[in-house]
């Protein structure tokens, strides 16, 4: 397997001109959206179908009344001021997404980075969501999986670098048995030099400050610092919904 690493957004144009077919992505938005998927999923979610605009998840919802909708801008949970008629269920924070709220449902996703990266690697034979909570289960499943390459993807901030993104990208390729390339090289190094103290490293990220000055997202921040606390490997299939496979 060959291991490359998309390290920022800007760099998501280039999967469209690539041949993917025989590719895995994994898509990293460690605050928060991958790790928000995988805890819904884990809390017995059915499927999480992200989106890229709240008037996509708007009309999902005229179309599947059932469904949940969630999603933030800015952080902040979508309010009826940005839907012209109503609150969004959820925000952004996985710890909003409990076992007795999600059992069973499907819930329509839109962020500002995470949903756009997941959506950009539509092409691509495997396409998995994946966070600190459930590194193993991913590189497990990719390492019997053997796609002929993979593409580690950082959701990032804007259209820059999320230091947390490469952080989880590099724990990831330091697990699986690959041929990295040298941006895989570069988020490795950086995971290595920051894992003895992942926590406080993590926390110091942009994103990270940034959750933390809001009062009730701080516990977001440490939340999604968890390492291998789900065994779950979460796939975004053809039709564009991610399950747990």
């Amino acid at each position: 397997m060959k291991v490359d690493t998309l390290l920022s957004p800007a760099e998501l144009p280039t999967l469209a001109r690539r041949d993917l077919r025989a590719s895995a992505c994994v898509v990293f938005d460690i605050l928060r959206a991958t790790s928000t998927f995988v805890t819904a999923l884990q809390n017995g979610a059915k499927a999480i179908i992200p989106v890229s605009e709240i008037s996509e998840a708007v009309t999902l919802r005229q179309q599947q009344p059932d469904v949940l909708l969630a999603g933030e801008r800015n952080g902040i949970k979508i309010s009826a001021a940005l839907t012209g008629s109503f609150d969004f269920d959820f925000g952004n924070s996985p710890r909003e997404f409990r076992p007795e709220k999600v059992r069973g449902k499907t819930i329509v996703s839109t962020t500002t980075n995470g949903t756009r990266a997941l959506r950009a690697c539509a092409g691509a034979n495997i396409v998995l969501a994946s966070s600190l909570l459930n590194l193993a289960a991913t590189a497990k499943f990719l390492n019997q999986a053997q796609p002929a390459e993979i593409f580690l993807v950082c959701a990032g901030t804007g259209e820059g670098v999320a230091l947390e993104d490469v952080l989880a990208a590099g724990a990831l390729a330091g697990l699986l048995a690959g041929e990295c390339s040298d941006t895989t090289e570069i988020a490795a190094r950086t995971y290595v030099s920051a894992r003895t103290e992942l926590a406080a490293v993590l926390g110091g990220s942009l994103n990270a400050r940034r959750l933390l000055a809001i009062p009730e997202l701080r516990a977001d921040v440490a939340f999604c610092s968890q390492r291998d606390v789900f065994n779950l490997v979460a796939e975004m299939r053809a039709d564009g919904a991610i399950r747990r496979r």
